[in-house]
């Protein structure tokens, strides 16, 4: 049996003084538990798997809306906001939000444009809210996946390339298309010019969150393949945000064929609609 004074707590010298004794020693730190950082994964079918991609507060969700609409030149977008903790919650509502206020902003403009015209007729387009939905949640998941995969393809034959994961670019993207928002309810502006402003602003803000965050990835690839996956970001993402303009906002009247009345003298009268 152990004597009472093997029982007792014994004082050791500071760290400093064992450090100076033996500089070759291996120090570890115990500040935080061993599995702090580390999370449980829950199986795929189950709903806690997929909750704690929604596992985010409102200040972060904010911040990052902040940040994709007033991206920091020369800082990577991942790296400063998402990597810590990449989610799904800010990018659904983004893009839940950008189709309605695509599909409600380009009715109130057709509505607007045709206003006070007496053979106008305004009729709810409810199939523009599918369209716009389709169209949105299309880029905005299946644009990502085809991005990771090519990155992740790279990665294979250049091993220095930075490499993100599927969560971490579809969060990406979904910030990044917060900024076309207030774009899509300006749009009911009807002013060509105005919106074609707006088109390019919002590329422009929007593009450069894209840009200073993939070009990281791909910077130390061969250049033509750098310089092509960057441009090819660019013009799909200029894609949406043009086509949603021509199609929902810009798209061209239908020509009413002017009523044939017949004279009673025998002649045929065509009047001019307007």
């Amino acid at each position: 049996m152990a004597a009472a004074d093997d029982l007792k707590f014994q004082e050791f010298d500071d760290a400093a003084n064992l450090l100076a004794a033996n500089p070759d020693a291996t120090t570890i730190s115990i500040d935080e538990p061993l599995l702090a950082g580390q999370k449980k994964s829950a199986p795929f079918w189950t709903f806690d798997y997929y909750q704690t991609f929604f596992d985010v507060d409102t200040y972060q969700v904010l911040d990052r809306i902040k940040g994709s609409v007033f991206p920091v030149p020369g800082k990577n977008f991942v790296r400063l906001y998402i990597r810590s903790n990449p989610d799904l919650y800010g990018p659904f509502w983004i893009c839940a939000t950008l189709v309605f206020t695509i599909a409600v902003s380009g009715n109130l403009s057709n509505f607007f444009i045709h206003l006070g015209k007496p053979t106008y007729r305004y009729v709810p387009e409810f199939r523009k809210v599918s369209i716009a939905a389709t169209t949105i949640y299309a880029y905005a998941w299946l644009v990502p996946l085809a991005l990771w995969g090519f990155l992740m393809w790279r990665n294979s034959k250049v091993m220095n390339i930075v490499s993100y994961s599927f969560l971490e670019i579809v969060c990406v993207y979904g910030y990044s298309l917060f900024i076309y928002i207030p774009t899509a309810i300006l749009w009911i502006i009807p002013q060509k010019v105005v919106r074609w402003v707006l088109v390019v602003f919002s590329l422009c803000v929007s593009g450069s969150v894209l840009v200073m965050t993939f070009w990281p990835a791909v910077r130390d690839d061969n250049r033509r393949i750098a310089v092509a996956t960057v441009a090819t970001i660019l013009l799909l993402h200029a894609l949406l945000a043009v086509g949603c303009l021509a199609y929902f906002f810009d798209a061209p009247e239908l020509d009413i064929p002017a009523p044939i009345i017949p004279a009673h003298n025998g002649t045929t009268v065509i009047t001019k609609s307007h």
